[in-house]
């Protein structure tokens, strides 16, 4: 009797620590899951905000190194006369695009006008983009976002501040994987009309 017993208990024992050993395999499988599941989401992550970052570099360098002149720089945004479509030398608002951040710098986006008014524009009057001075040519604007959620966003300009400028950098702060890292976007404006230019800076046309 003792005997049925000592192995009854001793076989219940053994199922116990069977129980025991196979809640830790089976939990150490699922953290192991987890796991490489979580590492996958963040890799998937972290190359989305990269190709952003990647395409949004391609854009602006792009934008910028075929532009004829960058007009004007806040702490906001930069317009540059992307090209002189009608070929007469002068601006127009649908030749005008900006690089906008936002008051709070937190985002990157180009804003693009589409207009028939085809009225000239003296770089002094290119203000603001937030400011609006832009609608009394009846131009409507498309926007690009190009990267949503940035910080600490800052213009930089050489030799000097616009219409001189030929080169432009753009410095941004991006969150991956919870560190802040630091990119920064060069361009050198290899189609630059400085030749347009009057020693005021105004944009003077070829026959002048």
């Amino acid at each position: 009797m003792i005997n049925k017993r000592y192995k009854k208990a001793l076989a219940l024992i053994e199922l116990i620590i069977a129980m025991i050993v196979t809640s830790i395999v089976a939990t150490a499988v699922v953290t192991l899951a987890y796991a490489l599941d979580t590492a996958n989401d963040v890799t998937d992550d972290t190359s989305k905000k990269q190709a952003h970052i990647r395409f949004a570099a391609i854009r602006i360098s792009e934008l910028i190194r075929y532009s004829r002149l960058v007009c004007y720089a806040g702490s906001n945004d930069l317009a540059v006369w992307r090209a002189d479509d009608d070929n007469d030398s002068q601006i127009s608002i649908s030749e005008l695009v900006y690089i906008e951040c936002g008051s709070a710098q937190t985002y990157l986006r180009l804003c693009e006008f589409s207009s028939s008014d085809k009225t000239a524009i003296n770089i002094s009057s290119i203000g603001a983009f937030a400011s609006n001075w832009w609608s009394t040519y009846g131009a409507d604007v498309n926007y690009t976002n190009l990267i949503p959620q940035c910080s600490n966003v800052t213009f930089g300009f050489l030799p000097a501040l616009p219409p001189q400028s030929e080169f432009v950098t753009i410095s941004f702060n991006f969150v991956e994987n919870g560190i802040a890292r630091q990119y920064q976007i060069n361009a050198i404006l290899r189609g630059r009309a400085g030749n347009l230019l009057d020693e005021g800076g105004n944009i003077v046309s070829d026959d002048d």
